[in-house]
């Protein structure tokens, strides 16, 4: 599926975040040189929150056109939109809020106070993708998508033996009972996800060795979802020492 997936190790979590923000930056403005318009796929997570910081404070950020951006979210807490559960509310906090965006290529996911019902808020997303997506597509070109890892293995909100990890017929899933509070959620589908041109994985900690380790040994995408998190174009592993820890030597590359 892929043709370049590799991981790089960084020393530690701050190191990991400036490294991770430095290169988007220069990779976003490659990108802006041969589109319109470019879309890029945030994800929730203490470490990806950091890496918008440090994109925030980057004096290079200031060369970004940030009004050619859209910003979509791989999956969110369906929660009341005031919530700090919310991934949209910590990506304004950390970045959006600070840079020129276009309020209208902004899309975060529907929150409790907008749509009440679950699966009515999955299908608005599935709109809006559709809405802006190419002829024949069901969701837009994403350059750039970014995830996190959990220690179980589990990216966006696709859960290791559970229904939405299977899903292949929609964009986007209902979540219930999410065995990481709060229990519904909404999230991209797989085949969205490795429809990217795209794919950023940041993690760090030991906690999710174990689970990096098992992705890169093939293990089944069921029950290791960060398994099938593979990019049309490229995959990169960005990662801190610790989380490497189960890495075979062979799957790391030089930094670059």
């Amino acid at each position: 599926m892929t043709t370049d997936r590799r991981v790089l190790v960084h020393p530690d979590k701050a190191s990991l975040a400036g490294a991770v923000a430095a290169r988007f930056i220069t990779k976003i403005i490659d990108i802006l040189d041969e589109v319109d318009d470019a879309h890029v796929v945030l994800s929730g997570g203490s470490v990806n929150t950091d890496v918008l910081v440090a994109i925030r404070n980057s004096a290079a950020q200031t060369n970004v056109d940030w009004s050619r951006i859209h910003f979509w979210w791989g999956d969110e807490r369906f929660v009341e939109k005031s919530s700090p559960d919310r991934n949209e509310l910590q990506a304004r906090e950390a970045l959006l809020d600070h840079i020129p965006v276009d309020d209208a290529k902004v899309h975060p996911f529907a929150s409790t106070d907008e749509i009440a019902d679950l699966d009515e808020a999955a299908a608005s997303y599935a709109r809006q993708l559709a809405d802006a997506a190419p002829d024949g597509r069901q969701n837009p070109c994403f350059d750039i998508l970014f995830l996190g890892v959990g220690p179980d293995g589990h990216i966006a909100s696709l859960f290791p033996g559970m229904q939405g990890i299977t899903v292949r017929d929609a964009s986007v899933v209902s979540v219930r009972n999410s065995p990481k509070p709060p229990p519904l959620r909404l999230s991209l589908t797989l085949p969205v996800i490795q429809s990217a041109d795209r794919i950023w994985l940041v993690l760090a900690g030991a906690d999710k060795a174990s689970a990096l380790g098992l992705a890169l040994a093939g293990a089944s995408v069921d029950e290791v979802p960060v398994a099938g998190a593979e990019g049309r174009k490229r995959t990169v592993f960005f990662v801190d020492k610790e989380a490497a820890a189960e890495v075979p030597e062979n799957l790391i590359a030089p930094s670059y």
